[in-house]
């Protein structure tokens, strides 16, 4: 996992609840990196899913809280940093379709040795959008979490249900327009 995610999801907490809690959830998590994180580095997924956990004994907050937190967060710093790929697209189903054959493509410009999740879309019913998230790490949460984000972005009004598939950690998103 990149180091971006790291060093975004310290700054989050640093933000939500103070670099205290930032200092002990790395002391307690026993990482092998130390907690020292670069952005263009790579650290084992466990280490984040350590910190989470420790974060999550401290708030009284269930880990999926702040994982879909986090990624909600995590949008608002891509789009600080890719403002103009936001830009070109209208809508929410427009931009998320276009996280596989876009942003992914200019992620592993950036980062050869990125290990992305994929997606699978489906928009043929109208109004709705299918998205099947599938990734080798328990991270669905953060899927969801960017989704929301994305939502809060455009500032349309949808509705999101997810269903946890049996296979290949796959979880499927139905995103439907509301009126």
């Amino acid at each position: 996992m990149k180091g971006m995610i790291f060093t975004s999801f310290l700054e989050m907490v640093e933000s939500k609840f103070s670099l205290k809690i930032v200092d002990e959830i790395i002391e307690a998590s026993e990482l092998p990196s130390g907690g020292s994180y670069t952005t263009v580095g790579t650290y084992d997924h466990n280490e984040m899913i350590k910190l989470v956990v420790e974060l999550g004994e401290r708030t009284n907050i269930p880990v999926p809280d702040l994982v879909r937190t986090f990624g909600e967060y995590l949008f608002g710093q891509l789009l600080e940093m890719h403002a103009y790929f936001l830009e070109e697209n209208n809508s929410v189903f427009e931009f998320l379709q276009k996280v596989d054959s876009y942003i992914h493509v200019e992620v592993r410009k950036l980062y050869s040795d990125a290990e992305l999740p994929a997606f699978q879309y489906d928009n043929s019913i109208d109004g709705t959008l299918i998205m099947t998230y599938r990734s080798s790490r328990p991270f669905a949460d953060l899927a969801e979490g960017l989704i929301i984000g994305s939502i809060a972005h455009y500032g349309e009004k949808i509705d999101i249900k997810r269903e946890d598939l049996s296979d290949d950690n796959a979880t499927r998103f139905v995103l439907k327009k509301m009126e």
